[in-house]
């Protein structure tokens, strides 16, 4: 007796392309000093997200194409990118002309300090109404989020030291359980822009207690040395910044008990730019 056993083989058809999925982050570098832009393109396949290696990609800027490259096996793509003036420069990653690969693109921004620029790091949940989560880590879970409003005066009192000081470093923290860090940095540059908060750079960390130390440690190693203070709502952000030896800013008013020793308090946004 013969058994005829039929397997069925999910196919993608030569006319179909697959549907990738581009990520990228924002950067961070200094006048005349090469960034460094990392790109990965991965599809979601039958059982697994799978990389795509050997796929050509290109960098853009204000709309021209400055650098192109090729995604190695594991689906990541370096680009090398000068910029000239210091500043925020927008760019964008896309698929070029790929005969198995679906157009897409994807958006980062590059923050271009000069170092030895005075910098602020700002909590997010400092500026949001009722932010997510409870604890030491106030988490930003996509569009519950992305949902709040801003906090008064927090855009306008932000504006005023950024227009003539400070370089902004805005700090979120991440729920690994929903979005890649690029898609959080997208939703966080997009809450701010609506909401019309100065430009700056965003520092995505995991929920990890250590991982914002150990940012805070890297920039530093990396040469930005010029980090003068915290402003956040949590007292394990304010506290992460004190044991470097760099003030640091609660607001709004946290309940009694809660600032750390060290710790300046501001009722609100309006009364922050005295406590700096």
């Amino acid at each position: 007796m013969i058994f005829l056993v039929w397997t069925a083989t999910p196919t993608i058809f030569a006319t179909e392309k697959l549907p990738g999925i581009l990520v990228v982050e924002d950067r961070l570098t200094s006048p005349n000093h090469p960034a460094t832009i990392e790109a990965t393109l991965t599809w979601k396949g039958f059982k697994a997200e799978a990389a795509l290696g050997g796929e050509p990609l290109e960098l853009l800027v204000a709309g021209k194409v400055v650098a192109t490259a090729v995604t190695g096996g594991d689906g990541r793509a370096m680009f090398s990118y000068t910029p000239k003036a210091k500043g925020s420069v927008p760019f964008t990653v896309r698929i070029a002309n790929s005969p198995r690969v679906a157009a897409i693109e994807a958006n980062g921004n590059l923050a271009v300090w000069e170092r030895r620029g005075p910098i602020m790091a700002v909590e997010m949940a400092s500026l949001m109404d009722n932010p997510v989560g409870q604890g030491p880590s106030l988490i930003w879970i996509g569009k519950e989020a992305e949902s709040r409003g801003p906090i008064p005066d927090a855009a306008e009192e932000l504006g005023k030291v950024t227009q003539f000081y400070y370089n902004l470093l805005y700090v979120v923290t991440q729920d690994r359980t929903t979005d890649s860090t690029s898609q959080v940095s997208a939703q966080v540059r997009q809450w701010l822009k609506d909401r019309k908060f100065p430009v700056g750079h965003i520092l995505v960390v995991p929920s990890d207690p250590a991982a914002l130390g150990m940012k805070l440690d890297a920039l530093h190693a990396a040469g930005w040395k010029a980090l003068k203070v915290g402003v956040g709502r949590t007292k394990f952000f304010a506290e992460t910044f004190l044991q470097r030896r760099l003030d640091a800013v609660m607001v709004p008013e946290p309940a009694k008990g809660e600032a750390p020793r060290k710790a300046k308090v501001a009722k609100e946004w309006k009364d922050v730019r005295r406590k700096l």
